[in-house]
């Protein structure tokens, strides 16, 4: 178990859009029964908008939709919950701002090949981040580091296998009972 690891757990399913972050996010809810929030539902219309239209965000996007979810892991946390939240959360300083007074953050970074990724952005429907906006998305993924509480994993697989080796990292980074 980590080091003053706290009586709750806040996944937050990180990684590009389209890396399926939604779908282990899903099956990590279904096994675990926690609470769940979709990290988009936070953005502010603007965002959306210019999403939409194509445009990548930029860091002053990002900071206020930011702290709109790190203030609702925090308020579930102050609860004694634990919770399942996606999120992009592509560079490090954004990872910080999520864990920052929230000791319950763990990160489950969700990779996958880019021609896979940009494949099922392409095939999905209704979602609002078109599939030239990968390129921007990958080019300021900074990649989970070893020094932040989390695992990676390859979205590649099955999505049950995915969960799976998950919550295997999850139960022993934090002593978590896996049903």
């Amino acid at each position: 178990m980590e080091a003053g690891a706290p009586g709750t757990t806040s996944i937050v399913v990180m990684g590009v859009s389209g890396s399926g972050k939604s779908t282990v996010a899903d099956g990590l809810v279904h096994r675990l029964g926690w609470e769940f929030a979709e990290g988009d539902e936070f953005h502010p219309e603007a965002n959306v908008a210019k999403m939409r239209a194509g445009t990548p965000l930029d860091d002053d996007d990002r900071w206020p939709w930011l702290r709109r979810l790190a203030d609702w892991i925090g308020e579930h946390e102050r609860s004694g919950r634990s919770v399942v939240v996606t999120c992009s959360a592509l560079k490090r300083s954004y990872r910080d701002v999520l864990r920052d007074g929230h000791p319950s953050v763990w990160f489950a970074h969700v990779t996958a090949d880019a021609e896979l990724i940009r494949e099922r952005m392409q095939q999905r429907s209704g979602h609002y981040m078109p599939a030239s906006l990968l390129d921007s998305q990958l080019a300021i993924l900074e990649p989970l580091q070893d020094d932040e509480p989390g695992a990676a994993i390859s979205g590649a697989g099955a999505p049950e296998d995915v969960v799976d080796h998950l919550l295997g990292a999850l139960s022993t980074a934090r002593g978590i009972a896996i049903p």
